[in-house]
């Protein structure tokens, strides 16, 4: 790969998780202080996503696989999502703002595996070549919340008052029209499936379904569900929680999640190598909880390090449960069927796990408000209690001895 493609790819990595970073950590407080959305008003607007990530594998499989470019879909996706962004920037009701926002997630989450298709068409070697590309989206994904922060102070104490957070929409609207015209000038990506003819089973993952005759891998399967449960409450209520106990500069704050994302991605494979996955993937379920149990009794004051411990803890959290759990999947699977594994690992995670975790998280908060005010200590309890309960199933039933090779 010469170093032209490598800095087109790089740029494109780092705007795509740029426009993600720049409104959807932000989104809870949004939704609470400018929109005045109730709890289960918030969770319709977060499931957005799982239902964008349902979404999505029919439009690549059925569109991008068969007929176009992936770079020209990706430059269409964008340019489109720009529009419904700055109509979301505008949007004064929940009832205006909620259509906006689902039709953006339809769009945008197909985005996400388009710019690996671009990606891995360029590579000889994706394993070795592949990270030093998507590190720039974790670092697009930080410099979105570093401006925020920093830069911009949208969300100050002052800032949430003054509404200045309707603005990630509009630095959003911005970003994502120029990555939608700088994909026209990415690589030729060709549909890999002309010709062929695509089934249901096929986009959705279902030939894997039989892996689940696997008792191990049905516990880790369910399990994946439920864990998302906790992940769920995190997303959309970390931010508001703390705008509302005070800390300065939350948004930039919590980038320091991406940054121990990348540090733990690096030793998870000696970890997963001299532990094995049980050990690991345990570890990852116990992060949760504990992790919640510090939101629960931190403060910004002299408990401030609690909080920041809790937000830390997010690379232990993501990367030893989901990323070891794309490993097993993918060493349970086989050749024939890794692809298909995977789609339904997604499936299950961020499409149905992630919608029945935003709508609990969403009932629980509304649950948990004493006149107006909100019950901070139990809306992190009851994700701690479950993640908790996930890690004991997990602990008693799952009795997998194989040890699978990292290949991260």
């Amino acid at each position: 790969m010469n170093s032209t493609i490598r800095i087109k790819l790089s740029l494109m990595m780092f705007l795509e998780f740029f426009i993600w970073g720049a409104w959807f950590v932000t989104l809870g407080t949004f939704l609470a202080k400018n929109l005045n959305a109730s709890g289960p008003e918030t969770g319709s607007v977060f499931s957005t996503q799982s239902w964008g990530a349902i979404i999505a594998p029919f439009i690549i499989g059925l569109i991008a696989d068969r007929y176009f470019n992936a770079e020209k879909i990706l430059g269409v996706l964008h340019i489109l999502g720009a529009i419904l962004m700055y109509q979301m920037y505008n949007a004064a009701d929940i009832s205006v703002f909620y259509p906006y926002v689902l039709s953006y997630m339809i769009l945008y989450m197909p985005t996400l595996a388009l710019v690996n298709s671009v990606s891995f068409n360029q590579m000889k070697d994706p394993e070795k070549e592949f990270s030093s590309i998507r590190i720039w989206g974790t670092l697009g994904w930080i410099a979105a919340g570093l401006l925020i922060s920093f830069a911009f102070h949208w969300d100050s104490q002052e800032g949430v008052k003054d509404g200045l957070l309707r603005n990630t929409f509009l630095m959003a609207s911005i970003a994502s029209i120029v990555l939608g015209l700088f994909s026209f000038l990415l690589p030729k990506t060709p549909p890999k499936g002309k010709g062929e003819k695509v089934t249901i089973s096929d986009i959705l993952g279902l030939d894997a379904l039989k892996l689940l005759k696997d008792k191990n891998f049905l516990i880790f399967f369910i399990s994946s569900i439920l864990i998302c449960i906790p992940l769920a409450f995190y997303y959309q209520n970390a931010n508001n929680f703390l705008t509302n106990v005070g800390m300065d500069n939350p948004t930039g704050k919590m980038t320091i999640g991406q940054v121990s994302e990348v540090l733990f991605l690096l030793a998870l494979p000696i970890f997963f190598k001299k532990f094995g996955f049980k050990k690991t993937i345990l570890v990852g379920m116990l992060a949760w909880a504990i992790r919640y149990v510090l939101f629960a009794y931190g403060n910004a004051g002299e408990l401030s390090f609690m909080l920041i411990t809790g937000i830390a803890l997010h690379g232990i959290c993501y990367d030893f449960f989901f990323v070891s759990g794309q490993i097993y999947t993918n060493s349970k699977a086989g050749d024939k069927f890794k692809s298909a594994a995977q789609g339904l690992i997604t499936l299950a995670t961020y499409g149905i796990g992630m919608l029945i975790g935003f709508m609990v998280a969403g009932q629980i908060t509304e649950m948990y408000k004493v006149n107006g005010a909100q019950d901070w200590k139990m809306v992190w309890i009851i994700p701690a209690g479950i993640a908790f309960v996930v890690f004991l199933i997990f602990a008693l039933l799952f009795n997998d001895k194989t040890k699978p090779e990292p290949e991260v």
